[in-house]
This record gives structure tokens, C-alpha cells and sequence, in this order.
């Protein structure tokens, strides 16, 4: 009887201390919760991680159909913020002062707080950032340093890209425009876009590919086939470890910047768990590990002092001040710019 009275109690005490355990649940981008640090975030506080990989267009679709719930912390990118609060009111106010904003580069926090403001109220932190502009074989492409490269005969099926809307606000600075100081002019920046689109048309048998994932264009970029690419900073650099030939290049014009944040869901059960998560992930030593694996800077001010050298020599190469003072960051996107883009990136594709 006592032996059965003991496993009884065992049980319950089991049963309890299953009930206390705390989940962080996590709708994030593949390969921003490394295994490490997941564990040791797990270790130092007790709080289980479970997480969901996604992406921008995902993370607003699961969140508009559980209008906020199922989630406690997700990491969109901040120009796909402020907009899509503003219709469907997927996130809440983040409470500033549970942030450690002594772990941020300040500038950084400011701006995402600006471009995330909706009705008063800022809704995100920046976690990591980085920028597509030109990855170029200086061998067989030297001196290219212009998004024109993407349109000039010279480079005549040895030219990739994706055909996506970075493509189209990187060719409207090629040819002289402002394209985000024309977010607010939706005449202007059709006029713009249509500028754009006559000229990616014309081009079009200059285009080697339009590519659709980055190891297509690493294999392109590998094998001789493609001089001038416009890609992420980050593949640009993978292919520099194999081929100094081949690097990533800010371009006259400007690098195009993005930055993923941290941003609280409306309903999320679990909020004290996602700040939690949010201070340990921007600590320097933790910001450094993650910026080695993944090759991407965070918001964390003094992480490069913990990152691989080899990485932080990347950032050294390709962003002088010069550049990084020139990187044209993406603001929220008017729904409205949205939509047109999508119809002449249409054209653009079914164009001969």
C-alpha cells in the first residue's frame, strides 16, 4: 500500500512539474535559433523552446488566421510591420523597458522603432540585418560597381537575378530615381516602374536566369556560367571563401538593406519568455556565435568583438563606412506599391 501511495505522489510531483514548465513558442526564420544557443537559453532559464520555421508571407498568414494567437515572439522583417498592423492588428506594443537597450547599435533600435510606429506605438526590436547589391567575378567582370551591369550587352547571357521587387527598386536607382522617397507618390513610382520595366524587358537576352534559390546561384557563379549576380551579401561571401575572384560589392547606387526583428503576436501566452529571449539573443557573445554560423550581422553593438574573424573580414571588405553610410533601408511598404509590382514583374516575366 505504501509503495503504491509513494508512486502515486511521484507521479503528481511529475505531473506538476510538467505543468510549470514554461514554452517559448517561436515563428521564426531557418537558422535563426541556432541549436546552441537554444540549448543554452533552455539551461539558464528553464524555458523550453519550440519553434516554427517561416517566412515573411507565412508568418502574416498563420498570424491572420489565428488573429494573433499560437505564437510569442516572431521575427518578420520590419518593413512588413507597420502596414499589416495597421489592417489586421497581429502584434502588440513591445514594452520598451524590458528591453536591454544597452546590447543595441542605438541607431538601429531608432529605426525600427520608427518604422514600426502605428498610432504611437512602436511594435518591434531589430535582431540582424544584411543587403543584397552585386556578387561579381572581378576576372571576367572588372570594374563593375552599378546595378546598370544587370542590363549592359557587354555582359550578355553571363547576368542573374531574381525577378522579384529588390530587383525593381535596385534598376529604378540604376536609372536615377528615389524609389523609396516615391512611396508616398503612387504616380510617380508607376512612372517609375514602368521606366523600370521597359528597360528589364529590352534586357531580358542579356539574362542568363532569373534565379530562384541561392544554391542555384552559387553553382552558376561556381561553374563560370554567371559574371554579375544580384544577390544577398552573405552568398556573395560564401563564394569568396572558394574564389577571391568572386565577391559581394556594395554598388554605387547603394546596397539595399533589410532587417528581421523581434516582434510580439497580439494573443502570444508567453510574454515574459520572449523577452527573455530577446536580451539573451542580443548579448554580444551570443549575437557573435550567431553572426559566425550564419553569416549575417545583428543589431547587437558589440558582437564582431565574438565573431569569427574570417566573418568579420567580410564586413570589413565589402562595407567600407562609405558604404554602409549609402545602404538605402527599406521602409514599410504602402499595400497599394505592393500590388503594382506584382503586376509588372507579371509583364516582365511573360514579356519575349
Amino acid at each position: 500500500m505504501k509503495k503504491i501511495l509513494v508512486l502515486a505522489l511521484l507521479a503528481v510531483v511529475a505531473m506538476a512539474g510538467a505543468a510549470q514548465a514554461e514554452t517559448l513558442k517561436l515563428l521564426t526564420w531557418k537558422g535563426y535559433a541556432p541549436q546552441k544557443l537554444v540549448e543554452a537559453f533552455e539551461k539558464e532559464t528553464g524555458i523550453n523552446v519550440e519553434i516554427t520555421y517561416s517566412n515573411n508571407e507565412e508568418m502574416i498568414a498563420k498570424l491572420r488566421a489565428t488573429r494573433g494567437a499560437g505564437f510569442d515572439l516572431a521575427q518578420p522583417s520590419q518593413d512588413r510591420i507597420s502596414s499589416v498592423q495597421a489592417k489586421y492588428d497581429l502584434y502588440q506594443p513591445m514594452d520598451y523597458s524590458r528591453i536591454d537597450s544597452k546590447l543595441f547599435i542605438p541607431s538601429m533600435l531608432q529605426a525600427v522603432k520608427k518604422n514600426t510606429l502605428v498610432d504611437g506605438k512602436s511594435y518591434a526590436v531589430p535582431f540582424c540585418w544584411g543587403t543584397s547589391g552585386l556578387v561579381v567575378n572581378s576576372d571576367k567582370a572588372s570594374g563593375v560597381d552599378s546595378y546598370k551591369a544587370l542590363i549592359d550587352p557587354k555582359y550578355k547571357g553571363r547576368v542573374s537575378y531574381r525577378l522579384k521587387r529588390p530587383t525593381l527598386i535596385a534598376m529604378g536607382y540604376a536609372l536615377g530615381y528615389d524609389p523609396f522617397a516615391l512611396y508616398s507618390d503612387v504616380a510617380g513610382y508607376k512612372a517609375m516602374l514602368d521606366k523600370v520595366a521597359e528597360a528589364l524587358i529590352a534586357a531580358k537576352p542579356i539574362v542568363k536566369n532569373y534565379w530562384a534559390n541561392g544554391d542555384s546561384l552559387i553553382q552558376s557563379m561556381r561553374s563560370g556560367e554567371v559574371y554579375v549576380a544580384m544577390a544577398w551579401d552573405a552568398g556573395g561571401w560564401k563564394l569568396h571563401a572558394a574564389n577571391k575572384a568572386i565577391d559581394f560589392k556594395a554598388p554605387k547606387e547603394g546596397a539595399l538593406g533589410w532587417i528581421d526583428t523581434f516582434a510580439i503576436p497580439a494573443k502570444a501566452e508567453n510574454v515574459s519568455a520572449a523577452y527573455k529571449w530577446i536580451n539573451f539573443m542580443l548579448k554580444p557573445e551570443n549575437s557573435g556565435y550567431f553572426t559566425s554560423q550564419e553569416k549575417c550581422a545583428t543589431a547587437s553593438k558589440d558582437a564582431m568583438k565574438y565573431t569569427d574573424k574570417a566573418v568579420s573580414a567580410n564586413f570589413t571588405r565589402s562595407f567600407p563606412q562609405a558604404a554602409i553610410d549609402n545602404i538605402k533601408w527599406y521602409p514599410p511598404v504602402p499595400a497599394k506599391l505592393e500590388s503594382m509590382e506584382g503586376k509588372v514583374l507579371d509583364k516582365i516575366k511573360a514579356a519575349n
